[in-house]
C-alpha cells in the first residue's frame, strides 16, 4: 500500500493552523496546509491587525482632538473613512504577501478549498481526499451572535461587518462589554460617535482583574462612552433611523447601528470531527494539555480548543504540536502565562493569575498584592495617561500576576510575561535597571516596592 501523502496536514491557515504548518516544515517533515479562503484567517484579515490598525487611526485622531494640552496647535477636521480602510487594508495586504511566501518558501503543499475529515488520516477538499501520518486540526472560529437576534450586516453587525463599514455611525449599540466590544466603542468614541455597551455581566472585560475593570469603566465614562453593565439584552426592533435596543427591565436604547461582540464560536460543525472519533462540548474540540484530540494522529490548536481566543495562543500551540509530531517533547502551553492585552483607550494587559484567583488556590493569608499608580512614572506623566501596575504575589514568594492599565501599557506584558514564567520573586526584579523615563520602569518601580525598597513611591 502507497504511503500517505503528508507527514503532516492542517485543516485551516489560521494563527494556529499556519504556526503549526511553518514549524513543522521548519522540521523537515511534509507539510499540506488546507484553507477555504485566505492564508493567515480571522486574525490577519477580520480580526487582531485590521482592528489595531483602526485603534491606530483612533489614536492619531485623538492626538489631533487633544494636541492643545501639549502646546501644539492643530484640529481634527474630520475622519475619512474610506482613506482609514486603505490604510488598514494595505497594512493587511503587506502582512499578508509576507505569510505566503513564508509558506510558500518553506515547500509546503498549499490546497485552496473546503476542507472537511473524511478519516483519522484523511481531509477531503472539494472532491480530493489528502492523506498524512498526522492531522491537525484548526478550522478557527467566527463572531458568535444571540438567539433571536437576527444579524444583517447594515445595521446589525458583527465585527466582521464593522470593518466593512465605509462611515462612522452617529450612534451604536455595542452588545458585549469584553475585549472586541471595548475596542470597538474605543475606535468609534474616538472616531466622533455616541457610544452604549451593555454587559450582562456585572463589569466590563470580565476576565480580567476587577481594579482592571474599574479603571477601565471609568476612563471610558470620562471619554464619554456609555457604560451600562448587568444589562442584558432582551430584544431589537428596527426603527425609521436605525435600531432600538430592549435591555432587561423594559429601558429602549435607540442608535444608528448595534454591533453584536459577546465572543466567537468555534467552526467545528459539518466538519466530520465527531463521525471520526473527536469529541466536542459546545461545539469545542476537547484535547489533553498537549493538544491531542484522543484519536491516534489527530490534534486540534487554536480556537476551537477551549480557552483563550488569542492569535499568540494559536502561534504557540501551533508549534508545540508540530515540535511534538516531530519528537522534540516540547513543554506544553501554560494557559495562565499567554499575555492578555486589551487595546482600547486606555489599553489593559494582563499575565498570570487575578487576585481573586491567587486567594481561591493559595487563601487570603497566603497571597500579597501591590499597586503602583502611573501617577508616578515619568513617562506616563509626558504621555498624560492614568493607570496602574497591579503586583499578585503569593506570601514571600514569586509573582503569579502582574495586571496593568494604561496608554501603551500592552508593550510592557513582554516582561511582565518573563518575571510571571520564571516564578521571580519580587527581590530578583527589584535589582534589574529600567531606562529612564519610560514606562517600563513601572514595572521596576512596582517590584522596587513590593521588595520593600520604594523609590518614586510612598512606603
Amino acid at each position: 500500500m502507497p504511503g500517505p501523502d503528508f507527514d503532516v496536514l492542517v485543516l485551516g491557515a489560521g494563527s494556529g493552523g499556519y504556526a503549526c504548518a511553518l514549524r513543522a516544515a521548519q522540521l523537515g517533515l511534509t507539510v499540506a496546509l488546507v484553507e477555504k479562503d485566505k492564508v493567515g484567517g480571522t486574525c490577519l484579515h477580520v480580526g487582531c491587525i485590521p482592528t489595531k490598525a483602526l485603534l491606530h487611526a483612533a489614536e492619531v485622531a485623538d492626538s489631533a482632538r487633544d494636541a492643545g494640552q501639549f502646546g501644539v496647535r492643530a484640529t481634527l477636521e474630520g475622519i475619512d473613512v474610506p482613506a482609514v480602510n486603505t490604510y488598514r487594508d494595505g497594512v493587511v495586504s503587506r502582512l499578508h504577501k509576507g505569510l505566503t511566501g513564508l509558506v510558500k518558501g518553506r515547500g509546503i503543499t498549499t490546497v485552496a478549498g473546503t476542507g472537511r475529515l473524511t478519516g483519522p488520516h484523511e481531509v477531503t477538499v472539494d472532491g480530493t481526499a489528502y492523506t498524512a501520518r498526522h492531522v491537525v486540526l484548526a478550522s478557527g472560529s467566527r463572531p458568535r451572535v444571540l438567539p433571536g437576534l437576527e444579524v444583517d450586516g447594515t445595521r446589525v453587525l458583527t465585527s466582521e461587518d464593522a470593518l466593512r463599514l465605509g462611515h462612522v455611525p452617529a450612534s451604536v449599540v455595542v452588545l458585549g462589554g469584553g475585549v472586541i466590544g471595548c475596542e470597538f466603542a474605543s475606535v468609534w468614541r474616538s472616531f466622533g460617535a455616541e457610544v452604549t455597551i451593555l454587559e450582562a455581566l456585572p463589569r466590563l472585560v470580565a476576565g480580567e482583574e476587577a481594579a482592571s475593570s474599574a479603571a477601565l469603566q471609568r476612563a471610558f465614562r470620562k471619554r464619554g462612552i456609555t457604560v451600562r453593565t448587568s444589562t442584558p439584552f432582551q430584544s431589537l426592533k428596527e426603527t425609521d433611523d436605525g435600531v432600538a435596543v430592549t435591555v432587561e427591565g423594559g429601558d429602549v436604547i435607540e442608535a444608528e447601528l448595534v454591533l453584536v461582540a459577546v465572543g466567537r464560536a468555534p467552526v467545528t460543525e459539518d466538519l466530520g470531527y465527531e463521525e471520526h472519533g473527536v469529541t466536542l462540548d459546545r461545539g469545542f474540540v476537547v484535547t489533553d494539555e498537549r493538544c491531542r484530540t484522543g484519536v491516534e494522529g489527530l490534534w486540534a490548536v487554536g480556537d476551537i480548543v477551549p480557552g483563550l481566543q488569542l492569535a499568540h495562543r494559536g502561534f504557540a500551540q501551533g508549534m508545540f504540536v508540530a515540535e511534538e509530531i516531530a519528537g522534540l517533547d516540547p513543554a506544553p502551553v501554560d494557559e495562565l502565562a499567554v499575555p492578555r492585552v486589551t487595546y482600547s483607550h486606555p489599553e489593559v494587559a494582563s499575565v498570570g493569575l487575578t487576585e481573586e484567583q491567587a486567594v481561591a488556590q493559595h487563601g487570603a493569608d497566603g497571597v500579597e498584592t501591590l499597586t503602583y499608580d502611573l501617577g508616578g512614572n515619568g513617562k506616563s506623566q509626558i504621555l498624560k495617561t492614568q493607570g496602574f501596575v497591579k503586583l499578585v504575589r503569593r506570601t514571600d514568594g514569586p509573582v503569579v500576576g502582574v495586571h496593568l492599565v494604561g496608554e501603551r501599557v500592552g508593550e510592557l506584558i513582554g516582561e511582565a510575561q518573563l518575571i510571571y514564567g520564571w516564578e521571580a520573586h519580587a527581590e530578583d526584579v527589584a535589582p534589574l535597571v529600567h531606562a529612564h523615563p519610560t514606562q517600563n520602569e513601572a514595572l521596576g518601580e512596582a517590584h522596587l516596592a513590593l521588595a520593600g525598597k520604594p523609590l518614586h513611591a510612598h512606603g
